[in-house]
């Protein structure tokens, strides 16, 4: 029998209604520290920590940001865009699709609940979303290849071969999680800036 909790207890204070999530729950340190301790590839990659969602997620918007003419809000979405996994962890891909629409429709729920409380649209559009999947499927392309024991051949297959942009030139090696939050929080930061000003600029 369930006691029918749906929601998450925070380590800010917050109560996250998982069902049915308020922007005003959602808080940025919140969604560093969960980010920064899942795993990606369900812990299956090298090194002597995990490779996290928060460092992946730094990686995307940064391939994002050098592959693409965009402002501060689109990298925002970037840096955001596996935020709702600091509640419902790093699903694999042929998980997520063995468990179907439930997933989808928590992930969506929370993705509007977090770009709503950072001033951005509930959901990011479809042309965007897709340039910032084309950066994911570069970032995972790396990841595969240098962490997650695939070949080049293999990851190919799968993720497509990058154009333009080079391992050498990107943080690939598993940071621990208390730098991965940090480097997250301090990118979402410098990003949070960059929007102020342009705010600023724009009522001129």
């Amino acid at each position: 029998m369930t006691n029918g909790r749906a929601w998450q207890r925070m380590l800010s204070g917050r109560r996250l209604d998982l069902l049915d999530p308020s922007p005003l729950d959602v808080e940025l340190a919140d969604i560093a520290h969960g980010l920064a301790r899942v795993a990606r590839w369900n812990g299956q990659t090298t090194g002597d920590h995990a490779f996290s969602v928060a460092q992946h997620s730094l990686l995307v918007e940064e391939i994002f940001r050098r592959t693409n003419r965009c402002n501060a809000d689109e990298c925002l979405m970037a840096l955001l865009h596996d935020a709702p996994e600091y509640v419902i962890g790093d699903m694999i891909s042929p998980f997520k699709a063995v468990v179907g629409g439930g997933y989808k429709m928590v992930e969506n729920r929370l993705e509007s609940a977090v770009h709503l409380r950072f001033g951005l649209p509930a959901h990011t559009p479809r042309e965007l979303k897709d340039r910032i999947k084309k950066a994911d499927r570069v970032a995972a392309y790396f990841e595969a290849t240098e962490l997650a024991g695939f070949s080049p051949e293999e990851a190919r297959k799968f993720f497509g071969q990058p154009r333009g942009v080079t391992r050498d030139t990107l943080l690939i090696d598993p940071l621990p999680a208390t730098e991965a939050q940090r480097l997250f929080s301090a990118r979402f930061e410098a990003l949070e800036a960059e929007r102020a000003k342009m705010g600023q600029e724009g009522v001129i």
